[in-house]
């Protein structure tokens, strides 16, 4: 049954994800009474999405340097850069700004394991990734958001490096641990059991934090609608540009498709914890809005990195 359910969440996570966004603004009064269980939630998320992880996985750095480097810059310099000129260009609102940036900020996303693995990327590589950015979280946000804030919105470093830390490296680390002393046998016992719970949280979490953007979307206005248009914007880009960078570096179909979903996806429910915890309520609009196009982004890129390895491969065939 858990199984089922599992795989019913996972097949329709691109609708589910932004109804219950709907479902948070629409019952905002209940949402704001539960916030105090964000953190709780997605620390048990991390913990869950870490039992497949393995100490193995680091050594796909040794044999894949340059695209762990890359994808870290890609992620926190180069994203971060094109979503502050663009929000500067659009919007005279540091608030929004700062938003924007978070939003592309953050680590990458997890979920990201079940695309590179639909796509048959390199799954090992998505992982390492995604260990090593996570683990690289409370270094890099806080400095990049130090970077971008300035003095007109004030943030408690410390409090927010606690936070990443209680939120995603620790119970990483507790996954990581569990796996490797049950050899394996936690992920395949408890993976597939906790699995529809985990996606339960992630649904609760944009829920709740609907509530936080409630005021701000009751009343359609040209300024939210170009927030959520420039939203949509970045992250076709992110992919669009991760796929290009990809290709340009290392033409392998394998590694391109990897690197797009490692460069085109976060971890926005992250994104969504930060902002409502350490900043005011309209830095979550950019970030809560990435999660009603991620999924469906993801889904659309498939097809286009499909249609790159065919062509990549025809192109050789040819030569």
């Amino acid at each position: 049954m858990l199984s089922n359910l599992n795989t019913f969440f996972q097949r329709w996570i691109a609708i589910l994800t932004p109804f219950s966004l709907v479902m948070g603004v629409l019952f905002h009064q209940v949402g704001e009474q539960l916030l105090f269980i964000v953190s709780w939630l997605f620390a048990f998320m991390t913990f869950v999405g870490s039992l497949g992880m393995n100490v193995k996985e680091v050594r796909m750095v040794r044999k894949y340097p340059a695209v762990v480097l890359v994808s870290i810059a890609f992620l926190h310099l180069v994203m971060p850069t094109w979503a502050y000129f663009l929000s500067t260009v659009f919007f005279d609102d540091h608030l929004l700004t700062v938003g924007f940036v978070l939003a592309v900020a953050i680590p990458t996303g997890v979920t990201s394991v079940i695309w590179v693995t639909i796509s048959k990327g390199n799954l090992p590589l998505c992982l390492s990734i995604i260990l090593i950015d996570t683990l690289l979280a409370p270094i890099i946000l806080p400095a990049i958001l130090y970077v971008v804030v300035g003095e007109s919105v004030t943030i408690d470093t410390m409090s927010l490096i606690i936070n990443l830390l209680w939120m995603i490296v620790l119970p990483t680390i507790l996954g990581i641990t569990l796996n490797e002393l049950s050899k394996g046998h936690v992920q395949k016992i408890w993976g597939p059991r906790l699995a529809p719970f985990s996606k339960l949280s992630l649904f609760a979490i944009v829920a709740i934090n609907g509530s936080a953007v409630a005021p701000y979307v009751r009343k359609v206005s040209l300024e939210l609608v170009g927030v959520i248009a420039l939203v949509l914007f970045i992250a076709m880009t992110g992919y669009a540009a991760a796929l290009w960078i990809a290709h340009v570096l290392w033409k392998d179909p394998v590694i391109a498709t990897t690197f797009m979903y490692v460069g085109g996806m976060r971890n926005i429910a992250t994104g969504v914890v930060i902002a409502t915890t350490f900043f005011p309520a309209k830095v979550v609009m950019p970030v809560v809005f990435g999660m009603l196009f991620q999924q469906v982004l993801a889904s659309v890129y498939n097809k286009v990195g499909n249609w790159y390895g065919r062509r990549y491969f025809k192109v050789n065939e040819v030569g």
